[in-house]
């Protein structure tokens, strides 16, 4: 079996707020996501996204935590990045590769910057990568409504090219798959 992991990309209680495209639906689905990694012996793997000194998404700053509705339990692996991938100087890229993960699961902020990095840059590194729907988010922007943006990036241009996008029964599905 595909050994799997969970992603949950910056997940920050700065940026998670009403003002996120389907945003109920979002909290919902990653957290059935989460429940179902855990129960499943899938390992849920955070990252967190750090601006830098000086700048509001800073470690030591409030709101930079993860969401505390996604909270990570103890012994769970947190990276910090500082750049859109997290693939780059994080530590995870690494870790994914001692561990033999070849299929991660890919949720949370924001959907033009750093989730599209993640899938990209993930299928680049030989990951199978699954988007699994309303599982990422953002905001509007000067350019298209956040809607449009999680449609532009879901449905076009990760979609049978990056990876494969499902519905959250699916990526429950491939949870329980108890693919250790």
């Amino acid at each position: 079996m595909t050994k799997t992991a969970l992603l949950v990309i910056d997940a920050q209680e700065l940026i998670i707020n009403e003002k996120l495209y389907a945003f109920e639906r979002f909290i919902y689905n990653i957290r059935t996501l989460i429940f179902e990694a855990r129960r499943n012996g899938v390992e849920v793997i955070y990252v967190r996204h750090d601006d830098g000194e000086e700048k509001l998404l800073s470690k030591g700053n409030a709101g930079f935590d993860v969401y505390n509705g996604f909270a990570p339990e103890t012994g769970e692996r947190v990276f910090d990045k500082y750049v859109n991938s997290p693939f780059r100087d994080s530590g995870l890229l690494d870790y994914l590769i001692e561990n033999g993960v070849k299929r991660l699961l890919v949720t949370g902020l924001q959907t033009e910057y750093c989730i599209d990095a993640t899938v990209k840059c993930g299928f680049e590194h030989g990951f199978e990568i699954i988007v699994p729907d309303y599982c990422n988010s953002t905001f509007d922007n000067e350019f298209m409504t956040s809607e449009q943006t999680y449609c532009y990036y879901n449905e076009f241009i990760w979609k049978n090219r990056y990876a494969s996008c499902v519905d959250i029964y699916e990526a429950v599905e491939i949870l329980r798959e108890k693919s250790l």
